[in-house]
């Protein structure tokens, strides 16, 4: 443990960071998880609501700067992709 001030102030701020950047990045996880298990069963209503709430969560990742907007971006262009993908085999 640290013995000046402000270090261990920065222990605490750190420690709060840490704690809301893990809640962020997991919640985008889990909905990335939900978005790629709905597209890989082919039922597009869901595929289409999970990959809605999967690009919020990474958007607002990104907007606290817990992941980096180009980070997020990428994701959100793959899951589209995959969207589009199965999309475009429920129409054929």
């Amino acid at each position: 443990m640290a013995n000046i001030k402000s270090q261990i102030k920065r222990i605490r701020q750190n420690e709060k960071r840490r704690l809301r950047n893990r809640y962020f990045k997991g919640r985008a996880r889990t909905f990335i998880k939900k978005a790629r298990l709905n597209i890989q069963r082919g039922s597009l209503e869901q595929a289409i609501e999970a990959t809605r709430l999967a690009v919020s969560a990474l958007d607002k990742a990104a907007e606290k700067g817990v992941i980096h907007k180009n980070n997020a971006a990428r994701r959100k262009s793959r899951l589209m992709k995959r969207l589009a993908a199965l999309q475009k085999q429920a129409a054929a």
